[in-house]
């Protein structure tokens, strides 16, 4: 198994090189230098599977990144490559340190949700348990989509909003929003075409927001988080088959409709 350094553990050791990081294209931007009068080259903001940020530059048209500046939202794997200090008031990100991709530095882009070593859960959030007090903090969970409204053309930009549950009795809102809002759809409509099976979605790196509320505890719902979250719709995954047979041992829905086979 391939051994991964989080950005959250870098450190400044010029000679140190042998970094090795699984992360997400979050954004990417380019820039000139005026000193030079050349370019155009690139910003990257990459984000780990924490949520922790941190900016990446290349300075020339090096092979192995050429096209790499229409992958936005795609996770690549990064071989050697040079840590720098952060400049002071520069910076996009707020790691004190950031990195700088050479001719030798290797980067090949990867399907992390498709792939096991990547989408281990952290901690399943499970929905009773789901508290104000996890605000800060990226959760994992799962459950049975249901009520599912599409405010595509909404004035704030799209978003869908639906429900999860893990039974009868516990469910949670989940709100997606951007161009995943499409995505969203497109892939809940292909996965329950061909009838009223129920379908599983696995939720990773959403946030919990909060409303305030004067007669009770505040209500809290998911989120996406700036493109970072992420989804699959029955992902084939021991803890997912592991939901899949208790809905099917407890579930009057599932029981009378089914649920969706794993991909």
């Amino acid at each position: 198994m391939a051994e991964y350094n989080k950005l959250s553990e870098v450190t400044y050791n010029p000679k140190v090189r042998s970094w090795r990081f699984r992360v997400k294209l979050h954004r990417i931007y380019p820039f000139y230098s005026y000193v030079t009068n050349s370019g155009p080259y690139y910003n990257y903001i990459l984000a780990d599977e924490d949520g922790y940020k941190m900016e990446m530059t290349t300075y020339g048209d090096y092979e192995n990144f050429r096209g790499l500046e229409r992958e936005e939202g795609k996770w690549v794997e990064i071989f050697v490559v040079e840590v720098e200090r952060a400049i002071p008031c520069f910076q996009p990100t707020s790691s004190p340190f950031r990195l700088n991709a050479t001719r030798c530095t290797q980067v090949r882009i990867i399907e992390p949700l498709n792939n096991r070593l990547f989408f281990d859960f952290k901690s399943i959030h499970v929905i009773p348990h789901m508290h104000w007090r996890d605000l800060r903090y990226p959760i994992d969970t799962m459950g049975v989509v249901f009520n599912t409204e599409a405010h595509l053309d909404a004035p704030t930009g799209p978003r869908m909003e639906f429900y999860i549950r893990d039974n009868i009795d516990h469910q949670i809102k989940c709100v997606v929003t951007g161009d995943q809002a499409y995505a969203f759809r497109d892939g809940l409509d292909h996965m329950s075409a061909e009838g009223r099976r129920q379908v599983i979605v696995v939720l990773k790196m959403w946030r919990v927001r909060e409303s305030m509320s004067y007669f009770g505890p505040p209500d809290i719902w998911l989120e996406t988080e700036g493109g970072f979250a992420d989804f699959r719709f029955n992902p084939r995954l021991p803890e997912v088959e592991e939901f899949r047979q208790s809905l099917l041992n407890s579930d009057p829905n599932v029981q009378k409709y089914g649920v969706e086979g794993l991909l």
